[in-house]
């Protein structure tokens, strides 16, 4: 399979006309970086996205965006009122208590602003690889590969990579992978994830990349 820019072009343009085909539009934290521009909304929105519905992310985030703007405001905060207004999110106790820290942390070390470096990113409680590059590419508009469940996946369905984890995608796609893809790369095959290829019999049939597709690791589709 030749992987030149047509062929990335491409692809994401079917991908992207086949989500619109569906009704659907952008994952969460994409939305709130396009509506708020701030990399600390970014940076929260993404811890509560981890192991939770798209559409609980939103409404938790948006919940508690209306109690704390920035730092300050959510260290102003207790740690049962954060998880109120982050329930349902997936582990939101503990999400609540790693968001005040981050808060405290950026406070205390970085004058209350979101540093745009992975490996700071990293030092951060309950921040890994994913939550550290979606940061980075949506907050700061900095190239990075940010690799999901779903990102792994599709690339490995579609034999553009070969890999065991994500850290080992997110470095084989930046070999083969051109950078002006990088930063949209998350946010579509999310949504494409949860609507097409999903992990479990995906829908083969509504896929545009159906004939060119080796479909490994695919036992049954729809």
């Amino acid at each position: 399979m030749s992987m030149d820019e047509q062929y990335w072009d491409t692809l994401f343009h079917r991908f992207r006309s086949t989500i619109e085909a569906e009704g659907h539009i952008l994952p969460s934290v994409s939305i709130i970086a396009e509506r708020e521009n701030d990399p600390y909304k970014v940076l929260i929105a993404t811890l509560i996205s981890l192991r939770t519905k798209d559409e609980v992310t939103l409404i938790a985030s948006e919940r508690l965006f209306r109690l704390a703007k920035d730092p300050y405001a959510m260290v102003s905060l207790a740690e049962e009122a954060i998880q109120k207004a982050i329930y349902p999110a997936g582990f939101y106790k503990t999400k609540a208590k790693n968001i005040r820290l981050i808060s405290e942390i950026l406070i205390s070390r970085y004058n209350a602003n979101v540093p745009d470096t992975q490996a700071e990113l990293l030092t951060l409680p309950g921040v890994g690889i994913k939550t550290a590059n979606l940061t980075l590419n949506l907050g700061y508009q900095i190239d990075a590969i940010c690799v999901d469940c779903h990102v792994h996946q599709i690339a490995n369905r579609l034999g553009w990579v070969e890999t065991k984890t994500p850290e080992q995608t997110e470095q084989a796609l930046q070999l083969v992978m051109p950078r002006r893809f990088w930063i949209p790369l998350n946010e579509l095959l999310v949504r494409y994830g949860q609507l097409i290829c999903t992990p479990v019999s995906p829908f083969c049939s509504k896929c545009p990349e159906v004939e060119r597709c080796p479909k490994i690791g695919i036992v049954r589709s729809r």
